[in-house]
């Protein structure tokens, strides 16, 4: 997810917003009804049925980092539902640590990886077992150095640096390639201290990882569905941005949604990574489907009524599911937080999803999506492992 790999419709539509990133406690997500604009009453009536608590808004602006913001969020309600008092967590921590790793990576590789932004949802566990974990008001980032919170600056430097350093003379890399490379993204970024003060105690990222946010990142697990690999199994997430060649549990495509249920029901939510360049996605509406007429197929009239209230979905099958991904038409282009269950005026049910591009949708941050858009578009998700049903644990040996 490099916000993720964004497609030129989406970035020609225009992503990125500018509302504010600050966390304030009571801004505490308890009604998604109060967050339903006017507009959007004289189309959809959405009723909550399961809402569990999250923090405020973020807006990512021009960065790329899609998968740190929505698993730190992730993260965040994961405090709530242990009873901790949520802190807002440095989302450019953790892309400033897969930036070092990727790097480290790209070398080692002879440059056959993929740089920029994007990354996955378990790049988050990853980097807060290994790097831990930081408030967003001791380590911003520094928005890459620009008010767009742009990091194509510093990507250009630093991939200078690594193909220098994948093409050293000799078939030898220049040894102090990585202390360039890393020093450069800290004076975008900025360095990261040594230890902080947090609410009158020091910490360093370790300590406040440990003993503030709380979390085993042991207990997390990452799933996907494709028919090809043995379901139940562990196979590698065969995506662009998965550059650390991490594994997921393969599931069948109807155990998502049974996955994603159980999980909400027991007040767990779920990282979600996914596919938003669907003609049934809106982020404007706040809603995402499934047409049961493929758009190119639609009239005008069709396709401009497309959100003007629940409509018919296509059914979707496990051989669909797979064609779009090896057909490159589902791609890995966002991660949001799934973050409850609501239905609509004619009882279908929605996931309730927090999204990271500020509050300026017609349900200030949060979109309604249906089941079947789950069902054919994602592309991972992340959750607790007790989120996860018995029997479905049970197959995975989890």
């Amino acid at each position: 997810m490099n916000n993720y790999s964004m497609k030129p419709l989406l970035l020609a539509a225009g992503l990125f917003f500018s509302v504010g990133t600050s966390f304030a406690q009571d801004n505490l997500v308890n009604s998604l009804k109060d967050n339903q604009s006017a507009d959007s009453k004289n189309k959809f009536v959405f009723t909550p049925v399961i809402n569990t608590e999250a923090t405020s808004v973020k807006n990512q602006k021009s960065s790329g980092t899609c998968w740190s913001y929505s698993t730190n969020s992730f993260l965040e309600s994961e405090m709530i539902r242990m009873g901790k008092k949520p802190v807002d967590l440095a989302d450019l921590y953790s892309a400033r640590n897969v930036y070092v790793e990727k790097g480290i990576n790209y070398v080692r590789m002879h440059g056959a990886l993929t740089l920029g932004d994007g990354g996955a949802c378990h790049d988050v566990i990853n980097m807060f077992a290994k790097y831990g974990a930081m408030p967003q008001e001791v380590y911003t980032g520094n928005d890459y150095g620009t008010p767009a919170n742009s990091s194509d600056k510093m990507n250009a430097m630093t991939k200078k640096i690594l193909e220098k350093a994948v093409s050293g003379t000799n078939g030898k890399t220049d040894p102090n390639w990585k202390t360039k490379y890393i020093s450069t993204i800290d004076s975008c970024m900025g360095a990261v201290p040594a230890s902080f003060t947090w609410e009158g105690k020091s910490y360093t990222p370790q300590t406040f990882a440990k003993e503030v946010v709380g979390i085993n990142p042991a207990d997390y697990v990452e799933l996907s569905s494709f028919t090809t690999s043995p379901y139940y199994q562990q196979a590698v997430l065969m995506v662009p941005d998965n550059w650390s060649f991490d594994k997921v549990y393969n599931v069948q495509m109807d155990d998502i949604t049974k996955i994603i249920d159980n999980a909400l029901k027991g007040g767990f939510t779920v990282a979600w990574a996914t596919d938003v360049s669907e003609k049934g996605f809106s982020w404007k509406n706040g809603v995402a489907y499934v047409p049961a007429k493929d758009p190119k197929d639609m009239t005008g009239e069709e396709r401009s009524s497309l959100f003007n209230g629940p409509k018919p979905e296509k059914e979707i099958t496990v051989e669909m599911r797979q064609a779009a991904f090896d057909d490159y038409e589902t791609t890995d282009d966002h991660g949001m937080q799934i973050t409850g269950v609501a239905k609509d005026q004619n009882g279908k049910e929605y996931y309730i999803v927090k999204n990271s591009w500020g509050a300026s949708n017609d349900y200030k941050g949060y979109l309604y999506v249906t089941k079947n858009f789950v069902k054919y578009k994602t592309t991972a998700f992340l959750l607790h492992k007790k989120g996860i049903p018995s029997d479905i644990r049970k197959k995975l040996a989890i």
